[in-house]
């Protein structure tokens, strides 16, 4: 069993409902939501191109043909633009535009959890390891996780998981690993758990979304009973797994967002503005100025 072939494609599961964000998403996918001025799922596909990946596949669903869309050519809007004088913005949706034939769709006929989404590209994955972003988890910092995986992955093999610290009293929100002996760039898991009480947790480092797993986790999934909410579990697949293969992790050095919720979808919209040189000063000058008035009402009040 080779577990250091390269990791040439990536498994982007865009078939959720986005019922935290309703009604924003009865009509519209939530990775299409923007981030400053791009789609959510947009960051997920550059961190992914980034780190050297050569093909994404996307497990979709229903009402979701926007996300195709989006990563397709567009020439009428293009002669567009370039008839308006706007060849910048032309070349930077150029740039945007994945090579022909590096982009996949699969449907998730059922929404069965994050574990059946992923069973569900294993014939466009075949037989070699690939990477997971979930694209809800967006990535700020000098340099994305996957990237820092594939490094991981290239020194120790196996299966690399990207984990953050939390606060201990947060870890029943999170899934949990436990730390092991350090590893290269990381440190071997010893364990997982799915949202531990704090007193029972291994340690403060939660999943942060991005994974790079061998293709060994299909066949666990294909037949893995239903866990939590009745949906086929991704963690319990990789806890069986990690039985016969080693997992190690990286702590991402930068901050993930989670923009399936409002607050971290508005935290990264503000952190992502802030380092624009087009927005920054404006940004950081509105935010400081709202943020005055509202301790100046709280005070009135």
């Amino acid at each position: 069993m080779d577990l250091r072939k390269p990791v040439r494609k990536a498994v982007i599961p865009v078939a959720g409902n986005g019922t935290r964000f309703l009604p924003a998403t009865k009509a519209m996918p939530k990775e299409m939501l923007t981030v400053v001025d791009r789609p959510v799922v947009q960051y997920a596909v550059d961190e992914a191109r980034q780190a050297g990946i050569e093909h994404i596949v996307f497990v979709t669903s229903r009402n979701k043909h926007s996300i195709e869309d989006h990563f397709d050519d567009t020439p009428e809007l293009l002669a567009s633009l370039e008839r308006a004088g706007k060849t910048r913005m032309a070349d930077e949706l150029r740039e945007l535009l994945p090579p022909a034939g590096s982009v996949s769709f699969t449907r998730q006929q059922a929404p069965l959890g994050l574990g059946h989404a992923v069973w569900c590209a294993r014939d466009l994955i075949g037989d070699e390891p690939f990477a997971l972003l979930l694209p809800d988890m967006l990535c700020y910092g000098a340099r994305g996780c996957v990237a820092g995986l594939i490094d991981l992955y290239t020194a120790a093999g196996g299966n690399v998981l990207g984990v953050e610290q939390c606060e201990p009293e947060e870890v029943s929100s999170y899934g949990i690993v436990a730390r092991g002996e350090n590893v290269a760039h990381g440190f071997a898991v010893t364990g997982m758990v799915e949202k531990p009480k704090p007193a029972e947790a291994p340690s403060n480092f939660y999943l942060n979304g991005r994974y790079i797993l061998q293709p060994e986790i299909f066949d666990i999934l294909a037949t893995q009973p239903r866990g939590a909410g009745n949906e086929i579990q991704l963690t319990d697949a990789m806890l069986t797994l990690s039985g016969r293969q080693p997992f190690h992790a990286h702590p991402y050095e930068g901050r993930t967002f989670d923009c399936g919720s409002k607050l971290g979808f508005i935290e990264a919209n503000v952190a992502f503005a802030l380092v624009r040189a087009d927005l920054g000063e404006a940004v950081y000058a509105s935010v400081a100025d709202l943020i005055r008035k509202h301790d100046t009402a709280s005070r009135a009040a």
